[in-house]
């Protein structure tokens, strides 16, 4: 700011007075208020998100979980269909689905071999759950119609797949009856081609089989020729109920062709590692239990 001085002059005698502008802080001038800066809140680093793993990876951690010699018996047909539905399970957070045929042998009543492939089978699931948060589902297809196609009794039938549902359930697994499968289908599950030759290694197969359990009506081939044909049909119903699952057997890849086409097939062991007979079947040496005679072993046999 400029201010004004009055200075005395040599001439001050005439009276006049010589005013000079001078630069310099005028009296009137206000001093400026300091500014302080606004103090600013300390930037932070945002972490970077962990990196979640592909549906692909897990499910490869899920399928590793139970395709292992621990419970496999033969390697899978199709693995990329198995990893498929794994990750399938993984990517929606649902229970990876298990299905697998529960038949019937001469016994009418629980015995400690079902209980030990129950439990064999939860020790899978248990694999599963630890490696899959939502766990697995486990559904045992009763194989009514095959109890009756060789001949036992309903009374027999009913009291040994109750017994089996109701030890099941005791695991969370659920149970229904394959008849029940078959008949929710209709007519859109029987093969245009049911009458088709069967292949000679299968039928022999399963004309053995029939040679031990088969007692119903003609010879043992015929029984095992009329269960090929019954497999055929129940086995694209069983495709239809079960969209998504995974098909587990006792059998070989052999008998491949009665179970359904489009599943992917899990064979398993039945009781343990190494060890492969149906548990409906022990003891080897039963005896067939009749409508009205129990052969069974005694309950003080059973496993608490």
């Amino acid at each position: 700011m400029f201010r004004s001085t009055v200075l005395a002059g040599a001439d001050s005698a005439s009276g006049n007075l010589e005013c000079v502008w001078t630069a310099g802080p005028s009296p009137f001038d206000r001093a400026a208020p300091s500014r302080t800066p606004f103090p600013q809140p300390a930037r932070t680093k945002r972490k970077a998100a962990p990196a979640q793993p592909s549906p692909e990876h897990s499910a490869e951690t899920v399928l590793r979980a139970f395709n292992t010699w621990a419970f496999k018996r033969e390697q899978p047909e199709n693995p990329h269909l198995l990893l498929q539905v794994a990750a399938t399970a993984v990517g929606r957070a649902e229970p990876l689905r298990f299905v697998m045929y529960w038949g019937k042998g001469p016994r009418c009543s629980l015995g400690p071999e079902d209980v030990e492939c129950l439990d064999y089978v939860g020790s899978m699931v248990a694999r599963v759950r630890d490696a899959h948060r939502p766990g697995a589902a486990v559904t045992l297809i009763l194989t009514d119609t095959h109890a009756r196609h060789n001949g036992h009794p309903e009374e027999s039938i009913d009291a040994y797949f109750g017994a089996i549902a109701g030890e099941a359930a005791r695991r969370g697994f659920q149970t229904c009856r394959l008849s029940s499968v078959v008949a929710d289908a209709g007519d859109a599950v029987i093969p245009a081609d049911l009458d088709a030759p069967v292949p000679a290694d299968v039928l022999d197969s399963l004309a053995a089989s029939a040679g031990k359990w088969y007692r119903g009506e003609g010879s043992a081939e015929a029984g095992a020729l009329a269960y090929y044909r019954m497999n055929m049909v129940e086995k694209r119903a069983v495709e239809l109920a079960f969209p998504g699952a995974v098909f587990v057997t006792f059998n070989g890849s052999k008998l491949r062709c009665l179970f359904p086409a489009r599943m992917p097939i899990f064979y398993m062991y039945s009781l343990r590692r190494g060890f492969s007979v149906k548990p409906w079947f022990l003891p080897a040496d039963q005896e067939l239990c009749g409508p009205d005679a129990c052969r069974c072993r005694g309950s003080d046999a059973m496993p608490d």
